[in-house]
């Protein structure tokens, strides 16, 4: 993301039923955060957040990151809103260390400055090696970025809190894992949505609090995708329960054990097989009426090119459909979109263009 951000004055300022339109049509976006895609109230939180800080939705859905329930910031967000504001930020650094300076614009004769070090050192300055943060992977690979991140944090704190409203860490400071940009690539990142008062969360990830005494979350995700008979809520478990880590644990099912992820797959497959029906009752030719596909109520655009997929996959005696969209897209069919799995679907019926 730049470190330069525009004030916006698109769909932010505009009336809350645009605002809702313009959630809808941006949360079908595949590019998106995964605790955005088809989530519109996610994004509508996002860019109610982004018009706190004067940002606009994209900078705000792409750096803001909700870990256990803090919101934080990638180190390139928190530039751009110190800069934003009129503040100098000046960043140097390597591998071994990284020093970030603020010169506010109310305080010119005054400079903030903050240096994080890879090692153990005799000048009182932070290191890594006494954060305990070596052994981390994303700190072996990419040591130069985290200490550039956690010195612009740290002299943010400092020199202007105020224009953080809140954002004070970055995702890696909240233990998230991390890639060289900062931005979480396996944490659980929670949904910005809010449950309304007495309401319980449908898609938060089952446990002890939410079920019986010691159920385990693997096994609360196997047991609500046991009981739910709408295909998109084991879909929606499927992206629960791959960002928490789950999906390769075992979970007991009613034939035995199995692992979760492979159980929900299993179980997705299942609701979306079409029931079967009485053969079609031949139309007259006045009274306008014509062959159709009947969709699910709640059945998403994704779901009815999912149901055909497989339908064709079954036609073409594919048996490892889902390995094989793997393979070729890099994601589940769970998390894909409705364009990815009509352009399978055509390459399986040999009407791909």
């Amino acid at each position: 993301m730049s470190a330069e951000l525009a004030i916006h004055q698109g769909p932010m300022a505009a009336s809350l039923p645009d605002m809702v339109r313009y959630a809808e049509q941006l949360s079908n976006a595949n590019l998106l955060p995964g605790q955005y895609r088809r989530q519109p109230a996610n994004v509508l939180y996002a860019m109610e957040y982004g018009r706190t800080l004067g940002i606009t939705p994209i900078a705000a859905i792409t750096g803001i990151h909700v870990i256990e329930g803090k919101p934080s910031a990638s180190a390139a967000l928190i530039s751009g809103l110190v800069r934003q504001a009129g503040h100098k930020l000046r960043v140097t650094g390597n591998g071994q260390s990284a020093t970030a300076q603020i010169i506010r614009s109310d305080d010119p004769e005054f400079t903030y400055s903050v240096t994080w070090e890879l090692r153990r050192n005799a000048n009182g300055n932070p290191s890594a090696e006494e954060a305990g943060l070596l052994n981390k992977d994303v700190w072996k690979k990419y040591a130069a970025s985290m200490l550039k991140a956690r010195a612009i944090s740290q002299v943010a704190r400092d020199a202007c809190e105020e224009v953080l409203f809140g954002l004070h860490y970055t995702p890696e400071e909240l233990s998230a894992n991390v890639g060289e940009d900062g931005v979480p690539v396996d944490a659980q990142v929670q949904q910005l949505r809010r449950v309304k008062a007495g309401e319980q969360d449908p898609w938060a990830a089952p446990g002890p609090e939410q079920g019986d005494a010691g159920v385990t979350p693997e096994q609360g995700f196997a047991d609500v995708a046991g009981t739910t008979t709408n295909q998109a809520a084991v879909k929606e478990l499927y992206r629960q329960a791959n960002a928490a880590g789950l999906l390769a644990a075992t979970v007991k099912v009613d034939d035995g054990t199995q692992e979760l992820g492979a159980y929900l797959i299993a179980r997705g497959k299942q609701l979306a097989a079409p029931a079967p029906t009485d053969p079609p009752t031949p139309a007259s030719e006045d009274d306008g009426v014509t062959d159709a596909v009947v969709v699910a109520e709640g059945e998403s655009e994704a779901d009815i090119a999912e149901r055909d997929l497989r339908a064709a996959a079954t036609s073409a005696g594919l048996d490892n459909l889902d390995e094989e969209f793997e393979r070729s897209y890099g994601l589940p069919i769970a998390e894909a979109g409705a364009p990815q799995l009509r352009e399978m679907t055509a390459l399986l019926t040999g009407t791909a263009a």
